[in-house]
């Protein structure tokens, strides 16, 4: 591969770094949102849930800015929509699930690029990622299931749990592995 075809390659590959790293932006602007509500709310251990998550996006960026310096890009700091503000509990969940599932969609479109842009780092990255959003869609899916089955019964159970996450800067995907 010559010089120029390198460049346009590693010009692809940023371009699709940018783009997730904007959905992450805009991830982490969302569940914080949804987490000071929540809180608001009373539903302190769905909004400690939330925070996490928030958490494992912030990581996500950082992974996708650090990988375009790598190559020489600058990272975005646009986000890739806008922030949807005051949502009802029962819209919440469905909300996020359908997000992430859209982000993981994305996102092997992305892999795709690298991969056909000769960019395994940046591949493996984007795997790495997509089973990290896989988890958050599950436990986003699941308590939107529970929220539409059993309604004010399941709401009524975590009304008054705590919020706090504590010190600990883990976020979701790693409390769930015992890291």
């Amino acid at each position: 591969m010559d010089k120029q075809k390198r460049e346009q390659a590693k010009k692809n590959v940023i371009e699709v770094l940018n783009k997730a790293r904007s959905m992450e932006l805009h991830a982490i602007s969302q569940y914080m949102n949804q987490h000071y509500n929540l809180d608001d709310m009373d539903y302190g251990d769905l909004a400690a849930k939330v925070k996490l998550i928030a958490i494992d996006e912030m990581r996500h960026a950082e992974m996708f800015a650090e990988r375009i310096k790598e190559l020489d890009g600058e990272p975005t700091a646009d986000l890739a929509a806008k922030v949807q503000k005051g949502q009802k509990v029962e819209k919440i969940f469905p909300f996020d699930a359908n997000q992430e599932d859209n982000t993981i969609a994305e996102y092997n479109q992305f892999l795709k690029v690298c991969q056909d842009n000769g960019d395994s780092v940046s591949a493996k990255m984007f795997e790495a990622i997509i089973d990290e959003e896989q988890i958050h869609y599950n436990y986003f899916d699941n308590i939107s299931d529970h929220i539409s089955d059993l309604g004010p019964t399941y709401l009524a159970q975590v009304a008054g749990t705590p919020s706090a996450t504590g010190l600990n800067t883990q976020g979701f995907v790693a409390r769930q592995q015992g890291a």
